[in-house]
């Protein structure tokens, strides 16, 4: 009975410290966007109040020289750096609004540039000292007819029909739409060395889901087999493994994987738009962090410096987006007063931002709810 409790306790302790593991990743990524605005601002001469760490009440607080405050707060959950005369118009030569819109401009993507970079730095990292994804070739069709036009068992998948491949999903998507008999254009590493290869496709790949895999498998000649109760295939001629590579293909793969995530988004709003997507598959700031604390439970360092550079391309993308409330609404105004010679009403902006910000937490709250239920 004693070990059970002390098995409990330990699991308890165990979830609790991955969920911190996980607050305290989106809170970097935060501190890390506010961080840009922070450091393009001073560059640029803009009077900066206050930059905060969380939200809510102050636990601490130092007031330097030059009136800037820095605060850490009670809710970790955001950020902020408040610029002088950011919502109202002001005499100070130093204020938001008085400095020219390409300057403003420039501090508000800069959040957004920050995340990136940062996430693209946890990227060659992870890479680096993991190494990265893989398809590998696990079981071949020993057809002889396909044999100038065949994988070999343990090829490593780098490219296909000229496109990167890191997952399965990359693969069908590289492939979609293509008839059975047609010679496709492969990278592997086969043996330690690049080849160029051509393999001839065994069936057409007009998928009809992302989960249509036997169609897929049967297209690249390499065997899987079915269940005979469910009917799913099991013991696939595809698997994944960790590769690493050298230094400056590492480099590349990192910035190419980094294009994957942010371009991932633009698809995920797509299917949204478009119905193909429910919004029942979308979380808010409460799922994201279970999401996250689960994936570093259950694989560690590895998980949780892949889950910080996600959630950091996701912030660098979602703040740039024309949102009321985010960074790319704020650039949309600055660049209108930009074309026009004269601001829109500040008061005006000012509401569209409040009401876009009420609705981004109201949104994310919501969605939140509705994965407990």
């Amino acid at each position: 009975m004693e070990y059970l409790y002390l098995a409990s306790f330990g699991e308890i302790m165990s979830s609790v410290l991955s969920v911190l593991l996980a607050v305290l990743v989106l809170l970097v990524m935060i501190t890390v966007h506010e961080l840009g605005h922070y450091i393009t601002g001073k560059i640029m001469g803009f009077g900066i109040e206050e930059f905060a760490i969380g939200f809510g009440p102050k636990l601490f607080k130092k007031t330097k020289k030059n009136g800037e405050v820095f605060s850490i707060r009670a809710l970790p959950l955001g950020g902020f750096c408040a610029f002088k005369g950011e919502d109202d118009d002001s005499d100070d030569p130093t204020a938001f609004n008085n400095k020219k819109p390409w300057q403003r401009i420039i501090v508000l993507i800069s959040g957004a540039l920050m995340n990136y970079l940062f996430a693209l730095l946890v990227i060659m990292i992870t890479f680096f000292s993991y190494g990265q994804a893989a398809l590998v070739t696990y079981v071949v069709d020993d057809n002889p007819a396909y044999y100038e036009y065949s994988f070999n068992k343990g090829d490593v998948i780098l490219e296909a029909n000229g496109k990167s491949v890191y997952l399965v999903t990359d693969l069908m998507t590289a492939l979609e739409n293509k008839d059975s008999g047609e010679l496709v254009e492969f990278t592997v590493l086969r043996g330690g060395e690049k080849k160029d290869i051509l393999v001839m496709l065994r069936d057409n790949t007009h998928f009809s889901s992302v989960e249509d895999m036997a169609r897929l498998y049967r297209a690249l000649g390499v065997h899987y087999e079915i269940d005979s109760e469910s009917g799913a295939m099991i013991n696939g001629g595809l698997y994944q493994k960790s590769i690493k590579f050298g230094f400056f293909d590492t480099i590349g793969r990192s910035f190419e994987y980094s294009f994957k995530l942010a371009s991932s988004i633009f698809i995920v709003l797509k299917q949204l738009i478009t119905g193909a997507l429910g919004i029942s598959s979308l979380g808010g700031t409460v799922t994201t962090i279970a999401i996250t604390a689960d994936a570093i439970k259950m694989g560690g360092l590895r998980h949780l410096l892949n889950m910080t550079s996600l959630i950091g391309v996701n912030l660098a993308v979602f703040n740039l987006l024309p949102i009321p409330a985010l960074d790319g609404s704020r650039v949309v105004f600055t660049a209108i007063e930009w074309i026009r010679g004269k601001p829109i009403s500040r008061r005006v902006e000012g509401i569209i931002h409040a009401v876009g910000l009420m609705f981004l937490v109201l949104f994310a709250v919501v969605i939140d709810l509705q994965q407990c239920f």
